[in-house]
């Protein structure tokens, strides 16, 4: 008995050292020994919390600025030719078709003169019918159901189902594009539709563009256990999204996300761990080293996979994340505490504190 007792006794002091003691002192190593020029990281007086990555090139931000004056003055055929040049490339028509919306939400009169010169132009359709869904959110609120007011939540549920009617009559203008199901798969939470409605939408969605990158983030929405999956269920669809990336492709960051989801809403304890874990976040890694440096999604996915990497003790993997992030650190999970530059460097400094590597060649 005293020999088990003791095994037992040493067990706990482990486990309370590696909780409490060690992190500690990696913190107070961060704070008075890191260097991390030493590491190939960019020294922490240069660190940005205003950004997650780079800012877009200046002539795209000049183009998008140019479309969104231009629309507001009135002359919607530039937004049209904006959103048509992107032709069949559906996540950067979507992304198009997401900051058209964000211009008629601040003012809309451009895009009923649009549709009314077009009324069979599915682009203005589908603009109008996201435009729908996010105003009928914004009335909702992202509060959890049982805290939005009753009388919030009957307007919203009203307008869900209009918006989604005009989703269906944009599918039905252009049978090709994909964004039209996005907007109706993105409404289907609102709307409270059971999984045999979901999967149609999912199914016209995925046929037009297997690999749409926000429309895979709205699936996964759905899936999840706040909504109407589980967490098993939120993961299998993340994972089967890393198997099927294809190269050039950000969506193996949705098991990212699907990590994010399950640290919010059952805690990091629930997170997985072990051999498999760490081959996830490997494959992730892979395939988002293939992605092109300008896609829009794959700073904030740089991050959470640092972040991930570090939890699951990949330090030396999560290193090069940290070096390939460079100066940004203004996302998650950094920001979530107030102190997104205190938080970026402790996890970076942690990568290196137990990577056990020496001074590196800045990436």
């Amino acid at each position: 008995m005293t020999i088990f007792l003791a095994a037992v006794l040493g067990a706990l002091l482990t486990v309370l050292y590696r909780v409490l003691v060690a992190p500690r002192r990696i913190a107070r190593w961060v704070d008075e020994s890191f260097v991390a020029a030493d590491h190939g990281l960019v020294p922490r007086e240069d660190l940005d919390a205003q950004r997650s990555g780079p800012p877009p090139a200046p002539y795209r931000l000049k183009e998008m600025q140019a479309v969104a004056d231009a629309a507001w003055e009135g002359h919607w055929q530039v937004a049209e030719a904006y959103v048509e040049a992107a032709g069949r490339d559906w996540d950067e028509r979507w992304s198009r078709t997401e900051l058209l919306q964000q211009v008629a939400d601040e003012d809309d009169t451009w895009l009923d003169a649009w549709r009314a010169a077009r009324p069979a132009n599915g682009d203005a359709a589908t603009i109008h019918a996201g435009l729908m869904v996010h105003r009928a959110w914004e009335v909702r609120g992202s509060e959890y159901a049982d805290a939005v007011p009753r009388a919030r939540m009957n307007t919203f549920r009203t307008l869900l189902p209009a918006a989604i009617e005009q989703a269906r009559q944009a599918a039905r203008l252009d049978p090709e594009n994909p964004g039209p199901w996005v907007v109706m798969v993105t409404a289907a939470r609102g709307a409270e539709y059971r999984r045999e409605q979901f999967q149609p939408l999912w199914d016209g969605l995925v046929a037009r563009a297997p690999h749409h990158y926000a429309g895979h983030w709205q699936g996964l929405q759905y899936w999840c256990a706040k909504w109407f999956g589980s967490d098993k269920l939120m993961r299998a669809f993340a994972e089967h999204a890393v198997r099927n990336a294809p190269p050039g492709s950000p969506l193996a960051g949705m098991h990212l996300h699907a990590l994010e989801e399950l640290a919010e809403s059952s805690g990091a304890s629930a997170l997985p761990a072990g051999r498999a874990a760490k081959g996830l976040l490997t494959k992730v890694a892979a395939s988002l080293a293939e992605v092109a440096p300008d896609n829009e999604h794959l700073p904030a996915l740089r991050h959470l996979l640092a972040h991930h990497m570090v939890r699951a003790k990949m330090y030396t993997a999560a290193l090069e994340q940290f070096r390939l992030i460079g100066p940004w650190c203004g996302a998650k999970p950094w920001s979530k505490d107030g102190n997104p530059v205190r938080a970026f460097e402790l996890a970076r400094g942690t990568a290196a504190k137990l990577s056990g590597t020496g001074t590196a060649t800045r990436g």
